[in-house]
């Protein structure tokens, strides 16, 4: 596997606990090897013709290309918003040895 099938997808949410059980839910059923989480983000954004500013979560997870449909798919379920966001940004280098584990950590 080269290193661009590796991807970080990015997934905001307002509640901060939700989207910890939300990723350690990912984490657990390897769509992800990791997920890393950035409290206090704060989110400008054009929604429903409105300029939002907002305190949100970010994570960004760890996996493999392959798994990004089952992700967009889990947060198409879980997500409280209608339209969450979830960008997955392939993945140019790693360190081979977390390259390894992020494979082998997911399924």
């Amino acid at each position: 596997m080269a290193d661009h099938d590796l991807v970080d997808v990015s997934i905001s949410a307002d509640d901060a606990d939700w989207l910890a059980d939300f990723t350690r839910s990912l984490v657990e059923d390897k769509l992800a090897a990791c997920g890393n989480l950035i409290p206090g983000v704060r989110s400008v954004y054009r929604w429903d013709g409105a300029i939002h500013d907002d305190q949100q979560t970010l994570v960004i997870l760890h996996t493999r290309a392959d798994l990004v449909p089952a992700i967009i798919e889990r947060a198409n379920t879980d997500h409280p918003d209608t339209t969450p966001q979830v960008l997955a940004v392939p993945v140019l280098d790693a360190h081979p040895g977390y390259r390894q584990w992020v494979i082998d950590s997911t399924s």
